[in-house]
């Protein structure tokens, strides 16, 4: 939006009178709105940027530029020089442009520390459409506070300055568990105790809730004189089922509960690492 103003003048028998001053208005013609799905996201996650510029002026627009910061960002610089880290990584070839919902030719695409998309024509009262896509690398914040905040600007040809939108999206929280489990000795004589271990890692920010992680197995050979242990506790028989007959093992709901995942960042390199929350179970018995 500008305002502008004129005022005219008339001559007459050598005196010139000024007019009253007018005063308008004009309006960009040119909007953009930019979304993100999914709203959060993990390290490695894909996200899809939809750019939406709508030409609401009676001339089409050709030969419009939009570029991306990818999310650059400088890390906080408390202990060293800051540093400019970029938390989006561009997935080549996936730019498309869709001009009043039909697909046009694919776009010229420039990506690195920034993406930039060159050769977009929007109709006179028309829409188009730059969809892409981006994942979430090593520089993307973690933990309750992390998000990407990107912003996508459209300059070019019948373009006041640049218009630019902002999307946001934030690091997942949710508990993310994996296991693994070893047998040792993994060479057993008959009649001999044999120890399973199940370690479980927590990559989410939040801690499970009790009730809602249970490990299950079914020992073959079936196991006697169990002995179980959580993080080195011994569990009493109230806090697991075991049937000798079949050896089919779960933990009771309330006994696991495994804590949220820390993160930080290196000051130097501005990389993001976990350090998972994690927790041990071993199951032992003689085969």
């Amino acid at each position: 939006m500008a305002i502008f103003q004129n005022q005219a003048t008339i001559t007459f028998g050598g005196v010139t009178r000024a007019s009253n001053i007018t005063t308008g208005e004009i309006v960009e013609a040119v909007g953009i709105v930019k979304t993100a799905t999914p709203a959060s996201y993990t390290p490695g996650s894909r996200i899809t940027y939809v750019v939406n510029i709508r030409n609401t002026g009676d001339t089409p627009l050709t030969g419009l530029t939009v570029t991306d910061d990818l999310g650059a960002y400088e890390t906080d610089g408390e202990i060293i020089e800051r540093i400019t880290v970029v938390p989006l990584t561009y997935v080549d070839g996936s730019a498309r442009v869709f001009t009043d919902g039909a697909e046009g030719p694919a776009p010229t695409v420039t990506a690195g520390q920034s993406l930039t998309v060159t050769g977009i024509d929007v109709p006179a009262n028309g829409v188009t459409t730059l969809v892409y896509l981006a994942d979430a690398n090593e520089y993307a914040p973690l933990g309750a506070d992390g998000q990407i905040e990107n912003t996508a600007a459209v300059t070019g040809p019948g373009v006041t300055g640049e218009v630019t939108d902002t999307a946001v999206v934030t690091a997942g929280t949710a508990a993310d568990l994996s296991i693994v489990k070893s047998v040792n000795p993994a060479v057993v004589t008959e009649n001999s105790r044999v120890t399973y271990t199940f370690e479980v890692q927590n990559t989410g920010a939040e801690t499970t809730a009790e009730d809602n992680v249970v490990i299950h197995d079914t020992f073959s050979p079936i196991l006697t004189d169990l002995a179980v242990t959580l993080n080195g506790t011994p569990l009493t028989p109230a806090q697991y089922t075991y049937d000798g007959t079949t050896g089919e093992f779960a933990t009771a709901a309330g006994t696991l509960t495994i804590p949220g995942a820390s993160y930080a960042q290196d000051p130097a390199t501005g990389v993001w690492t976990v350090d998972p929350g994690t927790a041990t179970l071993t199951v032992s018995g003689v085969i």
